[in-house]
Parts: C-alpha cells; structure tokens; sequence
C-alpha cells in the first residue's frame, strides 16, 4: 500500500511527531510510507524519519530559506478550513487551507492518515474519491471544545475510520458522536525498545519526565517527594522536560528545602539513558489522553508509580504487577506507592522485570501490525464499493442504451 500522513510539524519534538515516526518506519518495511508536514521551520528533523521513509512539507516557515512564506499575504488571513476551536488558529491560515487542499486532491495513495483533528477535517473535506480516510485522535474526545466537538460531529462522518490511543476514548467516541458507517478502533501509541541496558532496579533516583504543564501536576509529585525525603534521604527525584511551569515549580523546590533532592533536568533527547539510571518512575498527572512516558519507562525496566487520572494509565500499568495506580491528585498517595517500591527491593526488582516484559506490547511491530490490518480492510471494502459503484453504473447505462434502443425501433416501425 501506499500510506500518506499528514502531521502538524514533523520537525518539531512531541508525543504525536515521535509515535508518527515510529508508525511510519514500521510500515514503511512493507509499504511505501511518507509523511507530509503543513510546516517546516527548521532544516533538519528532530527525530530521523527512518529508511523507506519520504518527508516533505507544504509550508516553509524557515527565515533564511528561498521557499520561505512566513510573509506570504495568504499566511496573515484566517483559516476557514482547519477548524479555529482546535486552537491551532494562529498557525493556520488561508495559506494553509490552499496547500493542504492542493495537496489532498492530489495525493495518489491507498491510505491518508490525519494526525490531529483539523487536519482529519481537512482530509474529510478535501481528500479527493479513492483513498481510505482515517483520522487518528492523540488527544481525548473529552478535552476538545463544544465548538471543536460540532465541526467533528459535522465532518467526521466522511471519515472512513477514527482512532483513538485508549479504549476508554473509543467508547466515548461510539457514544457521544453520530458516525455512522465510521470504524472507530483503539490503537495504542508505540515505543521502540530502548538501545540501553534496562534499569536493574539499583539506582537511587525516581524519574519523570514530559512537559512543565499544569496538567502534568509536578507541584503534587514534589510535595509527595517531601514526604519520600523524610523517611528515605538517600533517595532523590529528576524531573526531565521544558515548559512554562519550570518558575514555579523551582520555588516549590526551594521553599520545601528540597533543592539538594530534587533536580529540574530540563528537556532531553533521547531519554532512554537517563531512564535507566532511575529505578522508579513517576506520573502525577490530572489527565493523560495516553501516558507515552509510562510506557517509556516500563520500556526501560522501571516500574512506575501513577495516578490512576482518566484514560491512559489503567490501560498500561497492570496495578500491583509492573506499576501501582494510586488516587489522582493525592500526594500522600503518591509518596505511599513510591515508598512501597523504595522500600522493598525485591518487590522493585520483580515489578521492573514485569514492565519490560508486559510494555513489549507496545513495540511499533505490534502497534504497525495492528494498523496494518485496519488499513488492508479498508482498501478491500473501498474497492468492493468502488466495484460496485462501477457494476451499477454498467447496469445503468446497458438499461439506458436498450431503452433508447427501443425507443429507437418503435420509432422505425412507426416510420414504416
């Protein structure tokens, strides 16, 4: 098959630009595979597309570039395609409404594939007859506007499938919107195994890492760390990823005395070998549309401490077995799960060998073999469809031509 993504900014760093890659260069070993960014604002990509794996983009953001349309006049109008609930408005344009359209009645494959929810509007607006249309949802259903919600509701039932990253997700989709003759399939995030020695459970360090994000709830995990220092001091917590949280939670730090425990790592890449120094990793979060860093860490031979927050989390810690799900938004929770595993080394050791061992799931071979699957079936029922359209249409125009073929002869043996 010939598959075709279409990504915000594959040169950019995120969960979506990363499981996207990983897609991609699975496939790609079987399919012809290529992914199209609308912008590109930088030379190289972060993250390597793979072998087999074309990369373009639709929209050159790059100053010192002759492509560059960063001051094209369409670039300063609003889009009237990409939906302006989804909050991407100032980014999207009336420049990117003509290149992606262009873009889509062009596009000769067998399977498009959306990554975010304007753009799978676009693709069920705009991708011309003949391809199978899929949007995927990376984030949840649940935390889209009531706005973004309608233009969904409105154009996603010219999708030929949805995906979700959780089952919790998928069913809220069956549920609350109206798309009929749509698949809705849940389809985890994949994460290759790490090219590091997994963690063997003796290092000293808790682990976390993702965005500073009030979502993220980083404050909680802190003042849970208060908690761990008081009866384990030998013990200490990093804290990888940029954002705009990074202020505040330093004075956190600083004001709990906690600045020789607790460190503030910034971004990394890769992470796996900062993972494995750590024997615990740690997720606080409010919210997860899937968890990519749980399933990092298991990755890595950590077990990880989570709070059991809406969608992710349940869906890849098997609680007491690889990880402990404890109550959202309780540190004291969360220093009681982390002091369990800081306190028993043989139950540490034994839930990390669990999270290798169960996260393999999540190899992008799974994950791709899944997709696969989903992608082969729609190519066959949009073929048996496109077969009978073209069966009906013969039928139609043989009844047409033997009717005007006897029309013909009454008028012959009138004539005579």
């Amino acid at each position: 098959m010939h598959i075709s993504f279409l990504i915000h900014n594959a040169y950019g760093i995120g969960g979506t630009i990363r499981t996207t890659y990983n897609l991609a260069g699975t496939l790609a070993e079987q399919h012809d595979v290529e992914i199209v960014s609308v912008f590109r604002h930088r030379e190289d990509p972060v993250f390597a597309p793979g072998p087999g794996v074309r990369l373009r983009h639709l929209v050159d953001l790059r100053k010192d570039s002759p492509g560059y349309e960063g001051e094209h006049p369409d670039y300063e109008r609003p889009a009237t395609v990409f939906p302006a609930a989804e909050g991407r408005y100032k980014q999207y344009s009336a420049l990117t409404d003509r290149k992606i359209a262009e873009h889509l009645r062009g596009l000769e494959c067998d399977v498009v594939v959306g990554t975010r929810p304007g753009l799978n509007v676009h693709i069920a607006q705009q991708a011309r007859r003949g391809p199978a249309r899929v949007g995927q949802e990376h984030l949840t259903l649940s935390t889209h506007k009531a706005a973004l919600k309608l233009a969904l509701r409105t154009h996603y039932p010219r999708l030929d499938a949805v995906t979700t990253v959780t089952e919790a997700d998928a069913r809220t989709y069956r549920k609350l919107m109206r798309l009929p003759g749509v698949r809705v399939e849940s389809v985890p995030n994949s994460v290759p195994a790490p090219p590091v020695r997994p963690a063997d459970g003796s290092g000293k360090w808790v682990v976390a890492a993702g965005r500073l994000a009030p979502a993220k709830r980083y404050d909680l995990l802190i003042r849970a760390f208060e908690k761990v220092v008081a009866e384990r001091p030998d013990w200490r917590l990093r804290i990888y990823g940029a954002g705009a949280e990074r202020a505040r939670l330093r004075a956190l730090i600083d004001r709990l005395g906690l600045y020789n425990h607790v460190y503030l790592m910034g971004p990394a890449h890769p992470l796996d070998p900062e993972w494995v120094k750590g024997s615990i990793g740690a997720v606080t979060s409010s919210l997860e549309s899937f968890g990519m860093t749980i399933v990092e860490a298991m990755r890595c031979g950590l077990p990880v401490v989570s709070t059991d927050c809406p969608h992710g989390p349940a869906e890849i810690i098997t609680d007491g077995v690889d990880g402990l799900l404890v109550p959202t938004g309780k540190a004291d929770a969360v220093a009681a799960g982390l002091l369990r595993l800081i306190n028993d080394d043989a139950l540490r050791r034994t839930m990390g060998q669990a999270a290798l061992k169960g996260s393999a799931r999540f190899d992008p071979a799974e994950i791709a073999g899944r997709y696969e699957a989903l992608f082969t079936d729609l190519v066959s029922r949009g073929s048996l469809r496109g077969s009978l359209h073209r069966t009906r249409g013969a039928l139609l125009s043989g009844a047409i031509q033997a009717k005007d073929a006897s029309r013909a002869a009454l008028r012959r043996k009138g004539a005579a």
